[in-house]
């Protein structure tokens, strides 16, 4: 076959070492192999070490250098299926279920699957509203009822601004396009600016609910704004945030059946896996295919990293 358009395909096809490095080097180098330390073209190929050997400094690198993968004994055959599964699975994909399914142990998996959420994340700069359609702006809170938090968690008294102990993402969606969503620390003009000032473009038309800030943020940005009062109704016409609301849905399907609890830490990798899968969902308009999503994410793997100790926290409080 030429690619796999399945995943009994998908795992058939890359069951063989050299048929992932083949597809790695594709996506990472377009134009063929180049030497990461002095980046010269055209370096040898080991073919029994699966490595290739620079002509000028000499060096020794394999395919996973400089991606998500770099130090990792885990065989691509394996990093592979993981991919697929994660960028597929609507819902989301658990580390149980990919360490049953690959055979290697459940915190090698849960690690796996936060490296590659990081090369899911969108590098691009680019903002919403260009195109003239309606921006939907809501913010959502992530965890359990207050009540049944423990109590050194627990908010003394109903703190709506900072969320009630709960973790707060804010997201704007255009219609018939893109989302954008990220963890704020609150619900305050400080915060919620920035974000939707590098995310929507100036004089665009926006639509949120009542939220006090809205209107101070819009103006400043000459943005043509909407409100939908949630206390009167939830559809006036063309206003409402229906849009956003069912990102919110699929977002929270995938927090609270898939991954059951998730620590604030490590929300916002969960968030870009949801606007990954949203960005990239098969429309009318671009009828996407599960191997295109693959090869779009695959694409990705090259200039990021993430070790155990970042992914943990361990780094950061090595450093304090």
């Amino acid at each position: 076959m030429d690619s796999p358009k399945t995943l009994l395909e998908a795992i058939q096809f890359f069951q063989d070492e050299q048929v992932c490095i083949d597809a790695v080097a594709s996506m990472r180098w377009l134009d063929g192999p180049v030497c990461p330390e002095c980046e010269t073209p055209n370096p040898y190929y080991l073919k029994t070490q699966k490595r290739w050997k620079c002509r000028e400094c000499r060096i020794q690198f394999s395919v996973k250098r400089g991606t998500i993968f770099e130090d990792s004994p885990i065989s691509l055959t394996k990093w592979l299926p993981a991919l697929w599964l994660l960028v597929n699975c609507k819902n989301g994909v658990s580390s149980y279920e990919v360490a049953r399914d690959l055979g290697v142990t459940q915190k090698s998996a849960w690690f796996m699957l936060q490296r590659l959420r990081l090369v899911l994340k969108s590098g691009s700069m680019a903002k919403l509203g260009g195109n003239g359609g309606p921006v939907e702006m809501d913010e959502t809170f992530i965890g359990g009822k207050v009540k049944n938090m423990h109590k050194s968690r627990r908010v003394k008294g109903m703190n709506y601004q900072s969320g009630n102990g709960k973790a707060i993402v804010m997201g704007m969606l255009e219609r018939g396009g893109r989302v954008h969503a990220r963890v704020i620390a609150d619900r305050k003009l400080r915060n919620m600016r920035p974000v939707i000032e590098a995310n929507v473009s100036a004089g665009s038309h926006v639509i949120t609910d009542e939220h006090v800030n809205y209107p101070a943020i819009a103006k400043d940005n000459e943005y043509v704004h909407e409100i939908i009062n949630h206390l009167e109704g939830y559809v006036r016409g063309h206003i409402h945030t229906n849009g956003i609301e069912n990102f919110w849905s699929l977002l929270k399907r995938g927090l609270g059946g898939t991954y059951v609890s998730v620590e604030p830490f490590h929300l916002d990798r969960y968030v870009d896996e949801q606007v990954f899968r949203y960005n990239n969902r098969a429309t009318k308009d671009n009828p996407l295919t599960d191997a295109d999503r693959f090869t779009l994410a695959l694409s990705q793997v090259a200039g990021k990293r993430l070790t155990y100790a970042e992914l943990t926290g361990k780094l950061e409080r090595s450093k304090a």
